[in-house]
């Protein structure tokens, strides 16, 4: 799934118009701004049976439409909120966020990779935590493919697989993807490249069948319209793997882009204290392995002592004993200033209209 927090404002804007209204508020009720991932009863019933609450949730795609719902909302309709790692700093910068208690944090239990004070921190004040992560990369299938060919990013250009490839349509990733074909660190990423990237993209469009959102490109892949997805990876493939076990990903030898969200405590929140139960709760074990295979998404959960809760078929999904070397080989989105953005954005439109 993820579109994570740099989705283009067109997304945003059509989100925003359908996503304005702020919920009812209650004493024992908790509410929570989302991801889809966050919406599976199977993930939310436990905590409220414990706590004896309601918790509602208003699902969002892009921090563009989350900051338009908060701006068309009062003070204390929102409780937690879940977004990318990213953005974090941003939000507080904004005054959106609450620290979180030194308790809600077992930083000795996350993957030291997605800890990510960089980002979910402030000046050593952490407002928000890692509660899972996963990558961009190439997912395909493997009875249709040589998987060794899969192993090396430059086949996302290549005419040996023309017309058999979908590339997700979110220009972050991919570009980043490319950069990662090309030798150059997603961190060190600068206008100078920008043009041997456009080459990239143009080669990539002329080899491929379509470019598409979320789910015409994991409909593409399920359905057999293409063989392989560019920018997919363990969210793509982990819900449909028992309709098509043939479905894979892998991180090729050039590595592969890794996403990351974070829940966080509303500053004005209604329930501050229910709402740090509800953060201590999802990055417990077994809120964590809830939330790695919620239903509408999978992904790698940011705690490893979830490892202890996961079925062993769960874990072979989601290439649990691969995480050391993953993480090792794969690099965070690029996060550009403006102007690089602008030149990023300009590239993929100027691919999408070829």
């Amino acid at each position: 799934m993820p579109r994570l927090s740099r989705a283009p404002a067109r997304v945003a804007a059509a989100l925003v118009a359908t996503a304005l209204a702020g919920p009812a508020l209650a004493e024992g009720e908790l509410n929570a701004l989302i991801w889809c991932d966050h919406a599976d009863p199977a993930l939310l019933e436990p905590f409220e049976q414990a706590h004896d609450v309601k918790v509602n949730v208003k699902e969002y795609e892009g921090t563009g439409a989350a900051l338009a719902i908060l701006d068309q909302s009062r003070p204390g309709d929102w409780d937690v909120m879940v977004v990318d790692g990213v953005d974090v700093p941003r939000l507080v910068g904004l005054d959106l966020l609450a620290p979180l208690p030194d308790d809600a944090l077992p930083m000795a239990d996350l993957f030291p990779e997605v800890v990510m004070e960089e980002s979910n921190a402030v000046d050593g004040t952490f407002y928000a935590a890692t509660e899972k992560f996963g990558y961009n990369t190439i997912s395909y299938n493997k009875a249709k493919v040589d998987p060794e060919d899969m192993k090396d990013l430059t086949m996302m250009w290549s005419e040996k697989y023309a017309g058999r490839i979908a590339i997700y349509d979110y220009y972050v990733p991919i570009e980043g993807l490319v950069a990662l074909g090309l030798g150059i660190p997603t961190a060190e990423l600068s206008s100078g490249d920008i043009p041997a990237i456009r080459e990239k993209l143009f080669a990539m469009k002329k080899v491929a069948r379509s470019v598409g959102e979320v789910v015409s490109s994991q409909t593409a892949l399920a359905t057999g319209e293409v063989d392989i997805l560019v920018g997919g990876g363990e969210w793509v493939t982990a819900v449909l793997a028992q309709e098509n076990p043939d479905l894979d990903w892998v991180v090729p030898e050039q590595g592969a882009l890794r996403w990351a969200q974070s829940i966080a405590v509303m500053r004005d929140a209604a329930n501050p204290e229910l709402a740090v139960e509800f953060v201590k709760y999802i990055l417990s074990p077994e809120g964590q392995a809830r939330l790695a295979t919620s239903s509408c998404y999978w992904g790698m959960p940011a705690n490893a002592k979830a490892g202890e809760v996961l079925t062993p078929e769960q874990k072979q999904i989601l290439r649990w004993d691969d995480q050391p070397a993953y993480l090792a080989n794969t690099q965070l989105y690029p996060v550009a200033d403006e102007d690089l953005d602008i030149e990023m954005q300009d590239a993929w439109t100027e691919m999408l209209q070829q």
